[in-house]
């Protein structure tokens, strides 16, 4: 086999989970806005670097950018080289890819296969993967989804954690949205990813999935927090086999104590996320529950919050959206310990 190997789109993803390294060759900027799954980022040029190589290039063409870039592409792949694969023996072999499979992905699949590694190429680049990502999520994916339905606090991202803790097929697209899907759902100092590099988490995880086997996902809408779900999947979720999880609501409120701290500890943040409400509930309902979070009275406020706002527009919401909901597998959970959920998990995953 003469390396380094060009390779079409289809055969790379037929053998994506084979290469020991996937090397995304573009910049910090590029790579941040999304990636193969599991790339990592060695840029032959930095953002800086390209923009004076481009701007070069349309001021005075090819040639004289090329002089410019080459210099500092020869340093970035020497240092990617001594400071991270130094130590790799003969047989490693990795997958390198740039926007479009050109002279960037090239200049360092040929460095790496000149030192005798079997280096691969994909061919067409991030571009051509990003087509796929998209023609295959324009699908509605032939899984058979088990859709945890609650109210707000009842557990659904616990119970999604310990179905997967004891081997079951989870989709947990908050996770990978970085969001908890409401008002209050944005986590602390994490931003949400680009609505690609989101596409990229759902498609990577749905390709790993046995088709035999059960799905769980919770009943999400369209968005979660700024991102979208893809219609596709949205479509088949909602058609999709249900699970009614039921929890007492002082339960509810203290495991919603629980999981939002950032929120219960911080009172000021909390009444800025609370003012997004006011359309719907006015500004006296607004202002008194902002009194409550000052006054540390958050067991009576999320008590409130779920009467009033969460549990009405989950009501209507999952009798719309979800077609086999009035058909859903009751769940009760006594409490919210552990036992509770793994017991719970148990059931579900053993049929």
């Amino acid at each position: 086999m003469k390396y380094p190997e060009v390779l079409h789109i289809d055969d790379v993803l037929s053998r994506l989970d084979e290469f020991d390294t996937i090397v995304d060759v573009r910049t910090p900027a590029e790579f941040a806005l999304d990636h193969l799954p599991n790339a990592i980022n060695c840029p032959v040029l930095d953002d800086e670097q390209r923009i004076a190589v481009g701007t070069l290039y349309r001021q005075t063409g090819a040639f004289e950018a090329k002089k410019l870039g080459a210099p500092m592409v020869a340093a970035n792949i020497a240092r990617h080289i001594d400071t991270l694969w130094h130590d790799k023996p003969r047989e490693w072999k990795p997958l390198v890819y740039c926007w479009r499979g050109g002279n960037r992905s090239g200049s360092m699949a040929h460095i790496l296969a000149r030192i005798g590694w079997p280096a691969v190429q994909l061919e067409g680049g991030y571009k051509a993967f990003r087509n796929r990502v998209n023609a295959d999520l324009e699908q509605a994916p032939e899984l058979d989804f088990r859709v945890i339905c609650g109210t707000t606090g009842s557990g659904k991202t616990r119970l999604l954690d310990t179905l997967e803790a004891i081997g079951a097929q989870v989709l947990d697209l908050e996770q990978l949205a970085v969001h908890r899907g409401s008002v209050l759902g944005n986590m602390p100092c994490q931003p949400q990813p680009s609505q690609k590099a989101f596409e990229t988490s759902i498609w990577d995880r749905l390709r790993r999935f046995d088709p035999a086997l059960p799905v769980f996902v919770e009943s999400e809408s369209k968005k979660v927090g700024a991102l979208r779900v893809p219609a596709a999947l949205m479509e088949r979720m909602r058609a999709s086999r249900c699970i009614a999880l039921q929890v007492a609501r002082e339960h509810r409120v203290q495991l919603l104590i629980e999981d939002y701290q950032h929120f219960a500890c911080n009172a000021p943040a909390l009444n800025a996320q609370l003012a997004y409400l006011t359309d719907l509930h006015g500004k006296e309902k607004i202002g008194q529950w902002q009194q409550m979070a000052s006054d540390g009275r958050m067991p009576a406020l999320v008590d409130e919050l779920l009467v009033a706002h969460y549990d009405p527009a989950y009501t209507r919401s999952i009798h719309r959206n979800f077609t086999q909901y009035e058909s859903a597998r009751e769940i009760a959970l006594p409490d919210i310990a552990p036992a509770s959920f793994l017991a719970a998990a148990r059931a579900l995953h053993e049929g």
